[in-house]
Formats: structure tokens, C-alpha cells, sequence
């Protein structure tokens, strides 16, 4: 007879990603693992980095999901003359009232994708930090909260393509997950290609039948329940392990924080909740490992001359480190 921690359990979590993979299939081909990263990093409270070339159906993703999930949605196009005050908001003067009053930016929804985030000079992508760690937007020294959950989904086109600037490092902290979104598999690309040609190309997620599986309300209720999920006493040392792997590794120059490990940890209890366990196994931090770190750790220039990539090294890294039984 199986014990209890080796049964799984029937979640909230886990009927919710069940419902929103269904909305999301009604208009997504071939993104189920990104799909459920995403869902993963919302329940877990953090914010995705979506990088790809353009084309591959990042924007789409981020809007199905705000469909599927109910909450508020709001986009802002990046651009190199975007001012951070476009983006929070500004203080308006109101002549009725004598007075100025805040104005609120397309930052005060649930979610919110920073479409083509690497196009906006530093100045104004520093503009999310506070909304990323605090959830509150600052202006002329008065505090405003964001809407709650509140989930940054942000895509860029890989930094060697033109006109683009590299996020700061402080920026990319503030991501749980980078999601590297590839063109599709032959077969996955022939059925995209197939089901494409038959819809509008103006089509929204709604106009294709999408629709909203749950409220801001039930994500903050599970956001609870991730937080409840147990952590074996044996797993924290053994992110500790992979951490230290990452900063003795030659292949970098900066290794995985603790910080990174305290997200790491986090992402796979709501990995756990996902899969309808009350529990968090080793398989679990393996799972988050490279979307939580790719990030976070900086590639010797040397091996990236030679083709290595963050991810060749993390994944070397995950061989390479004892798995606690």
C-alpha cells in the first residue's frame, strides 16, 4: 500500500492548469510546456521573460493566457521613445478641482505584456522594478497598488538582433522564468501553418472561443495553497549544491544567487500543486532548474565564442550533481 506522501492528491491547482490547457489548445499549437511554465511562475507570484524571434506566437501565448485566466489585461508596445510615465502613469491637472490627480499607465492591470521589452532604453525598463518587487507604482511620493495577482509577461527578440538594448541585471532578477520560445518541430510548424490559414488574421483569443476558467480572486487562494505545499528537509542543500555547481562552474563569470535559489524553490512547490501533490520532489527543482537560472548566470565570453550556451551548462550541472534519494 502506498503511503500518503506517495498519493496524489486532488488539487485546485491542478483542475485549474487542466481548464486553462484546454482554453489555451483552442488557439495555441504546439506550446504546452511554455504553456505551463507561465502557470507555474503565476502561481508561484513571479514574472516571465518570453525571448524568441519574432513570429513564434509569444504575444499570442501571453494573451490567451490573460483570457483563460479572467483578470485585467493590458499591453504596452516597447519602443525606444517610450517614457516610464507611459507606462505607470502621470499626474494630471484637473481645472474642476484645482488639483492634480493621478493618472493611472496600462501597468495597473492583473496582467500586463511588455511586448518587445528589449526595444525600450534602460531608463524606461527600470520603470517595473517597484511594480515587479513591491507591486506598487510610485508617483510625486504618493504609493499606488497594483491590482493583485499581478503578473509581468514580457517578450524580446534575442539581443543580437538590431535595435535592441540588454536588459540590466537588476531586470532580469526580477523574472522568475525566462521562457526561450524555438520555432516549432516540423510537424507541430505543419499543423500551426494548417489551422492559421483558416482564421481571420486579426483573430483574437475571444474571437476563437477562449474564455475565462477562473478570477484574481481563486489565483490568490492558490497562490496560498502553493505556499502550504512541504519541502523535504534534504532539498534545500541540495539547491544549495546547485548553486554552488553554477559559481564554481568555469563556464561562468556569475553564478546563481540565493536569491534565485529561494525562486527556485518556490517555482517547484508550484510545480507540485500543478501536478496535484502536496509536495515538493527533487524532479520538481529539476524541472524549474534551467528557466529559473538561464537568466541569472553570466556565460564566460570565451565559451560563448566557441558556441556554448547558459543552457548546455545547466543542464551539465544537473547531470553532474548528486539527486538526494
Amino acid at each position: 500500500m502506498e503511503s500518503p506522501e506517495t498519493q496524489p492528491t486532488p488539487s485546485a491547482a491542478r483542475e485549474l492548469a487542466a481548464r486553462v490547457r484546454g482554453e489555451a489548445a483552442r488557439v495555441l499549437v504546439g506550446l504546452e510546456s511554455e504553456v505551463d511554465h507561465c502557470l507555474v511562475a503565476l502561481l508561484a507570484g513571479g514574472h516571465v521573460l518570453l525571448e524568441g524571434p519574432p513570429g513564434v506566437a509569444k504575444t499570442l501565448l501571453v494573451r490567451t493566457l490573460a483570457r483563460a485566466l479572467g483578470g485585467g489585461y493590458s499591453r504596452v508596445q516597447f519602443t525606444p521613445d517610450l517614457m516610464p510615465a507611459d507606462v505607470t502613469g502621470t499626474s494630471v491637472w484637473r481645472p474642476s478641482e484645482s488639483a492634480f490627480r493621478f493618472q493611472p499607465g496600462p501597468i495597473f492591470a492583473h496582467f500586463l505584456l511588455c511586448d518587445e521589452i528589449n526595444r525600450a532604453p534602460a531608463k524606461t525598463q527600470s520603470a517595473l522594478l517597484e511594480a515587479m518587487q513591491e507591486g506598487s507604482v510610485t508617483a510625486d511620493g504618493a504609493r499606488h497598488a497594483l491590482p493583485a495577482p499581478f503578473c509581468v509577461f514580457a517578450t524580446q527578440n534575442p539581443i543580437e538582433h538590431e535595435g535592441t538594448y540588454p536588459l540590466p541585471e537588476a531586470q532580469l532578477d526580477r523574472f522568475l522564468f525566462k521562457i526561450v520560445v524555438d520555432y516549432p518541430a516540423p510537424e507541430v510548424e505543419a499543423r500551426l501553418i494548417d489551422a492559421g490559414h483558416r482564421r481571420a488574421p486579426t483573430a483574437t483569443p475571444e474571437d476563437l472561443g477562449v474564455g475565462p476558467v477562473c478570477t484574481p480572486a481563486e489565483i490568490l487562494a492558490l497562490r496560498a495553497e502553493v505556499l502550504g505545499v512541504a519541502v523535504r528537509e534534504d532539498l534545500p542543500a541540495y539547491v544549495v549544491r546547485l548553486l554552488r555547481a553554477t559559481r564554481g562552474d568555469a563556464s561562468f563569470v556569475l553564478g546563481g544567487s540565493p536569491r534565485a535559489g529561494v525562486m527556485l524553490i518556490a517555482a517547484a512547490k508550484a510545480r507540485a500543486a500543478l501536478d496535484g501533490r502536496g509536495f515538493v520532489t527533487p524532479d520538481d527543482i529539476k524541472a524549474v532548474f534551467v528557466p529559473a537560472l538561464r537568466h541569472r548566470v553570466l556565460l564566460d565570453p570565451a565559451e560563448e565564442l566557441e558556441g556554448a550556451t547558459s543552457e548546455d551548462a545547466l543542464k551539465r550541472i544537473l547531470d553532474a550533481v548528486e539527486v538526494p534519494r
